[in-house]
């Protein structure tokens, strides 16, 4: 038999269903996170040696914190339904650590935003560099081909490399910013969303395990 009656019964499928919700939030976080992390044009700008590996940092947090919000939302639905005083608290402090992550994630990648991507202009700066004068390394060549892009260095290798592309290609450095501060904001955008549910589910699951913990009082 229910534990809780009347409008704390509401409270508690709008919790099943935002636990549900929450768990369909998670998968679509993982599967960002994947792409982001597996998507060709930025497995091809990363790779190699010396490359810099800071965008990745932030992916990774991604992925873990989309594995970890598919684990809760799933005990969550379970407090939920069984009326749980224990696996409703386990789950708050599960959403209050996920909404902590979150945060650092955000600060990370807001301190290290500017920092990402000059590591990878230097990375690519540092390709033309080591570039015979008449050829392309396989890192510039690279860059060249995914971003459409040439050049952005004030070196005389990259004049020369860049001597025949139409006048209007973009320069790499500016692609380079264009491209993953394009990521950078759907990481941000995403912690944003998520931590606004969280929030929610905060409230909910706080509403209804004292609900319950009042209807025992009161047996």
């Amino acid at each position: 038999m229910s534990k809780v009656q009347g409008g704390m019964k509401c409270v508690k499928y709008l919790l099943f269903v935002f636990n549900f919700i929450f768990w369909l939030s998670g998968l679509l976080v993982l599967a960002v996170g994947l792409w982001l992390r597996f998507d060709p044009g930025t497995v091809e700008l990363l790779a190699g040696d010396g490359a810099p590996e800071t965008f990745f940092i932030a992916v990774y947090i991604l992925l873990g914190a989309g594995g970890l919000m598919m684990v809760v939302g799933f005990f969550g639905c379970f407090g939920a339904m069984r009326e749980s005083q224990c696996l409703l608290a386990s789950f708050f402090a599960c959403l209050l650590i996920i909404f902590g992550a979150e945060i650092v994630a955000g600060v990370f990648g807001f301190i290290n935003k500017e920092q990402i991507v000059e590591d990878v202009q230097s990375f690519y700066s540092n390709s033309l560099t080591d570039a015979p004068s008449s050829n392309y390394t396989a890192i510039t060549y690279i860059y060249h081909k995914t971003l459409n892009c040439c050049g952005g260095s004030t070196s005389e290798k990259s004049s020369v490399l860049c001597a025949e592309v139409p006048e209007d290609t973009k320069d790499c450095f500016t692609a380079i910013t264009d491209f993953f501060n394009e990521r950078l904001h759907i990481i941000g955008y995403i912690g944003i969303g998520v931590a606004g549910v969280m929030i929610i589910g905060m409230i909910f699951s706080m509403v209804l395990c004292c609900a319950i913990r009042n209807n025992r009082e009161v047996i």
